[in-house]
C-alpha cells in the first residue's frame, strides 16, 4: 500500500493563507458567502457545511459559533484537535493532508471537459452520492468553476473549485464512476481545473483524507506535494 511519504511540516510558500484556508476564503475571495463576524464565519448551509474561526484560542470562539449555527446542526471544521465544550458533540473526524502544486505540475485544458452549472445540479449531486468525494451541496457549484466528462449523455466524471484562500484555489469533488476508472479521467480533470486556476493567477491546492493513499499518490505523480497534515472534524452544535 502506498504511504504518505514523510515531509517537512510545510513546503515554503509566501502566503500564510493556507494555514487556515477556510477562514482566509471566507474573509477574502469568498466573503460574499460569509455568515458571521470577526471570530467565526460559515458558508450558507446549501453551499457548504464548513465553518471557520479566526483562532481556536480565543475565549469567545464557541459563543461566536453558537450565534451562527442552528441548534443541533452538524458542521465541519479543520485544524481543531482539542475537546469540545459541554453541550457540543464531536460527531466524527479524521486526519487529513493538504497538498500544493509544485513546478512539476503541467496543467492543460481537456478537450472533452464541459462546464457544469445550475442546470446540472441534480447530476452533480448524483455523481457525488455515487462516489463520496466529500461534502457537496445544491449551491456548491457557485464556489468556482466545475467541469465534467459525459459518456452517452451521462455525467461520469467531475471536478471543480471549492475553497478560495487568497492567492490559491482548492480542487475538489474529484469523482469518477466506478466503471470508467483507470482511464485517467480524474487526472485529466484535475489538470484542466489547475490550468484555469493558474490562468487567473492563482495556485492550486488539494485536501484529502490521510487514509486515501491511492488518491494522494496520484496527486503526487501529477506534481502536487504534501505541505501539511491537519485534522478534519464534524461537530454538532448544542
Amino acid at each position: 500500500m502506498t504511504q504518505v511519504s514523510p515531509a517537512p511540516a510545510h513546503i515554503p510558500v509566501p502566503e500564510t493563507a493556507l494555514d487556515n484556508a477556510p477562514w482566509s476564503a471566507l474573509t477574502g475571495p469568498h466573503a460574499r458567502f460569509a455568515i458571521g463576524g470577526d471570530l467565526a464565519r460559515r458558508y450558507p448551509e446549501d453551499v457548504a457545511p464548513f465553518v471557520a474561526v479566526r483562532s481556536w484560542d480565543h475565549p469567545d470562539v464557541w459563543d461566536a459559533l453558537r450565534e451562527i449555527l442552528d441548534p443541533g446542526e452538524v458542521f465541519g471544521v479543520s485544524g481543531y484537535e482539542g475537546d469540545v465544550p459541554h453541550g457540543w458533540t464531536l460527531v466524527g473526524g479524521g486526519d487529513g493532508v493538504q497538498l500544493v502544486e509544485t513546478a512539476a505540475l503541467d496543467p492543460r485544458p481537456d478537450p472533452e471537459a464541459v462546464l457544469l452549472g445550475r442546470d446540472d445540479v441534480s447530476e452533480m449531486l448524483a455523481i457525488v452520492e455515487r462516489n463520496q468525494p466529500g461534502p457537496f451541496r445544491p449551491r456548491t457549484y457557485e464556489l468556482g468553476r466545475y467541469i465534467g466528462i459525459r459518456h452517452e449523455g451521462r455525467l461520469i466524471a467531475m471536478a471543480g473549485e471549492r475553497l478560495h484562500p487568497e492567492g490559491w484555489t482548492e480542487i475538489s469533488a474529484v469523482s469518477v464512476d466506478e466503471d470508467h476508472r483507470r482511464r485517467g479521467l480524474a487526472s485529466r480533470l484535475v489538470l484542466d481545473v489547475a490550468f484555469h486556476i493558474q490562468a487567473r493567477g492563482d495556485r492550486a491546492l488539494l485536501h484529502a483524507a490521510a487514509t486515501n493513499t491511492g488518491a494522494i499518490a496520484a496527486y503526487e505523480r501529477l506534481g502536487f506535494a504534501l505541505r501539511r497534515r491537519t485534522r478534519f472534524s464534524s461537530i454538532a452544535a448544542p
